[in-house]
């Protein structure tokens, strides 16, 4: 579904809720792009259908009370235990150094 946009580095669940509904997702990062991954209602570890891409040098955050994220307009609401991978998806990209070293590097 993702094509080749490179290796998977940062995947999380979101929620959309907006005047065109509500609407299950999970945000996938890649090592080129964002993408935003419509999900079934019921089963939202699966994915239908690509709902948005973004280039990979676009900025998830700053995280809002919510947790809440705003992509293109749309606002993604997720559980607060996914903050660390928005920022460290931020951070990758946007602050390479404030990372810590990978602790398991072989895998």
């Amino acid at each position: 579904m993702l094509g080749d946009q490179g290796e998977i580095r940062y995947v999380f669940p979101a929620v959309s809720a907006g005047p065109g509904g509500t609407g299950n997702f999970l945000v996938v990062v890649t090592a080129s792009s964002i993408s935003v991954l419509a999900t079934r209602t019921l089963r939202s570890d699966r994915p239908v259908a690509v709902f948005a891409e973004f280039p990979r040098h676009t900025r998830l955050g700053p995280i809002l009370p919510g947790p809440v994220i705003e992509l293109d307009s749309i606002v993604f609401e997720f559980d607060e235990e996914y903050a660390a991978v928005v920022a460290a998806a931020d951070a990758e990209i946007f602050a390479p150094e404030t990372l810590p070293p990978d602790p398991l590097p072989e895998l």
